[in-house]
């Protein structure tokens, strides 16, 4: 197909075939696929973690330089966030990716006015914290040797580490699958060198099975018992 033709079959897809998968009696689903797309918005999933307690970092959503300018020079450092990971690929069709990356003022000028950017105070962190919650049991793993920002640059030299949940984090981390219907959710956050977590994300469809056995196991589990509870009810 061409690439319009191709663009309309798969939007005819998703509203056909993705339409009845959404719709079916009795299914029981982890989590239902528009619960996903509800907790998917960048700005609804901040505005959903600031009132549930976490402390988020000052975030600026924009395409206004000047005002990108300012909150640089009254927050940073500042680092640059995508708001979806969206399919990009360069002219061979090789995927690419959009990390997270350290904004300089000299970087900010009028093409920012072509669409919306999230701009973020960098947490001075001394580790990643992934968060991952299935149901009622919630699992937090310690992130350790990322040398740049974005630790999924460098997962061959991570090392992980289960650590506890503090309960403020367990009180908000439930409070943020309810606000959004989710049962599952993949939390990101940022330890200082305090010992304080800084939320950074939510992914409602989070990916976790690249971790050791030991940590993936009980994930696992988790998951294969909502399902059969689910099929149970």
């Amino acid at each position: 197909m061409d690439e319009q033709t191709g663009r309309w079959a798969v939007e005819e897809a998703r509203y056909g075939l993705g339409g009845i998968l959404v719709a079916l009696p009795g299914a029981h689903y982890l989590n239902h696929p528009w619960r996903n797309r509800d907790a998917e918005y960048k700005p609804a999933q901040l505005a959903t973690a600031a009132a549930c307690g976490f402390t988020v970092p000052p975030t600026l959503i924009t395409n206004d330089p000047d005002r990108a300018r300012t909150f640089l020079a009254e927050h940073g450092p500042v680092i640059y966030k995508p708001l979806r990971e969206t399919e990009y690929t360069d002219d061979t069709g090789r995927a690419l990716t959009v990390w997270i990356e350290d904004v300089t003022p000299d970087q900010i000028d009028n093409r920012l006015r072509h669409t919306a950017h999230l701009f973020q105070q960098r947490v001075s962190k001394s580790a990643d914290i992934r968060l991952t919650a299935v149901g009622d049991y919630l699992t937090a793993v310690r992130i350790d040797g990322s040398p740049g920002l974005d630790w999924r640059r460098h997962y061959d030299r991570l090392t992980y580490t289960p650590v506890p949940i503090p309960p403020a984090i367990v009180r908000g981390v439930r409070a943020y699958l309810d606000a959004f219907g989710l049962t599952f959710g993949a939390f990101d956050f940022g330890l200082d060198r305090e010992g304080a977590w800084h939320w950074y994300e939510c992914n409602p469809n989070g990916q976790w099975a690249w971790f050791p056995d030991h940590i993936t196991a009980p994930i696992t589990r988790a998951i294969a018992d909502r399902l059969q509870h689910g099929a149970r009810a």
